[in-house]
């Protein structure tokens, strides 16, 4: 019988260091989670949870723009990125910026290929992930037929986005273009 007694058992050693284990690996887990900054998305250039929030009347509003009206993007050069060449989805070539001041013009017009004039027109420029760097234009204005956001510097390169809003009474139609600014 004494020899019993002598035996030593190490299972509640070892629950108690998987138990420390667990609080320390969820400790690290919410901390250097809570360290990431959280980033808002820009999409239908407003906050994340008002478009999710109103994406149907958006959609609605967008596809009665889209049936009577076209936006264009005007006198812009474009490039072709080849940073993700094997990725199945296609990859539209983008707008290529330029070091400093930059200008963007947009044609809205009908499906009948008359210009709009009477248009409330957005302009944002942003970068993905980020609105820390975003210009908000609330009023493009028209000249000579067509709407020119003008003046934007872009000082960092990488990708950003190109956004346009263009309200026509209960039509709204949405342009989002990505561009990039070569280092």
């Amino acid at each position: 019988m004494a020899e019993k007694n002598n035996k030593k058992t190490y299972w509640p050693h070892m629950i108690v260091g998987f138990l420390a284990l667990a609080l320390t690996l969820s400790y690290w887990t919410v901390k250097s989670a809570s360290s990431i900054p959280v980033q808002e998305v820009n999409q239908y250039m407003m906050k994340y949870q008002q478009a999710d929030i109103h994406i149907n009347e958006i959609l609605e509003m967008k596809q009665a723009f889209d049936k009577e009206y076209t936006i264009k993007v005007q006198d812009v050069e474009t490039m072709v990125m080849t940073d993700n060449v094997h990725s199945n989805r296609p990859q539209p070539n983008v707008i290529k910026l330029q070091q400093g001041s930059n200008d963007f013009t947009y044609n809205v017009i009908r499906k009948d290929g008359s210009v709009v004039s009477d248009a409330n027109v957005s302009f944002l420029l942003t970068r993905p992930h980020s609105r820390r760097d975003d210009v908000m234009i609330e009023n493009v204005p028209l000249n000579n037929g067509v709407y020119t956001a003008k003046g934007l510097e872009i000082t960092k390169p990488g990708r950003y986005t190109l956004q346009l809003r263009v309200a026509l009474g209960k039509k709204i139609g949405y342009s989002e273009i990505a561009a990039y600014l070569k280092p």
